[in-house]
């Protein structure tokens, strides 16, 4: 008597599909979308309502660099992420109002409640200000994401936004009503030819 052996069955592995993967996606892009047009108008009314050029919710503000004061440190177009600091020193990159305008430099000196700023590219230092002139301390920055936000800003980066947020919802929800009208038409034919056997 000879024994066969059989070999295991191999388990099926679920595997990733791209139909269901789209979905995710769509709603990210959409999430992204509605958090982009969100902050939009947030800015627009701190600015416009309370005249608040840095507008810093929770201690934390952006801004767009739009000179090259600070280069090579960073250059026109870098998006700035600027926290409140309760104390500054040295070396510090700070932003502070002069103006009417944001300035973005660097501490260079600091003399009781005044200090002295300069961009790394000046060769002079800027006038000494108060300590409580300055708005907050940068803590990093992200290199040529300011040109997508000035773009947003605009009326036609706003209508763009607003566009692909309904294209988002819109043409799934359109897809899905032809596959649905599509079966719902099978089936009617199905149950037409049956009847017609009987």
């Amino acid at each position: 008597m000879t024994a066969t052996l059989r070999r295991p069955k191999k388990s099926k592995r679920p595997r990733f599909s791209a139909k269901k993967g789209l979905p995710a996606l769509r709603l990210l892009l959409l999430i992204l979308c509605g958090a982009l047009l969100g902050i939009k108008v947030y800015l627009a009314n701190a600015n416009s309502l309370v005249g608040e050029k840095l507008p810093m919710p929770f201690g934390t503000g952006a801004a767009v660099v739009l000179s090259g004061s600070m280069e090579p440190t960073f250059s026109q177009g870098d998006l700035i992420i600027v926290n409140k600091a309760d104390s500054f020193a040295e070396g510090d990159i700070v932003v502070f109002g002069q103006n009417g305008s944001l300035v973005v430099h660097r501490i260079v000196d600091m003399d009781g409640e005044m200090v002295t700023t300069r961009g790394d590219a000046n060769n002079t230092n800027d006038q000494p200000i108060p300590v409580s002139s300055l708005r907050g301390r940068v803590s990093f920055w992200i290199p040529g994401l300011g040109h997508v936000v000035s773009l947003l800003k605009t009326p036609i980066g706003t209508i763009s936004l607003l566009a692909a947020a309904i294209a988002l919802v819109e043409i799934p929800f359109r897809r899905k009503k032809q596959q649905d009208d599509e079966e719902r038409r099978k089936i009617i034919e199905e149950i037409k030819r049956l009847k017609d056997q009987n």
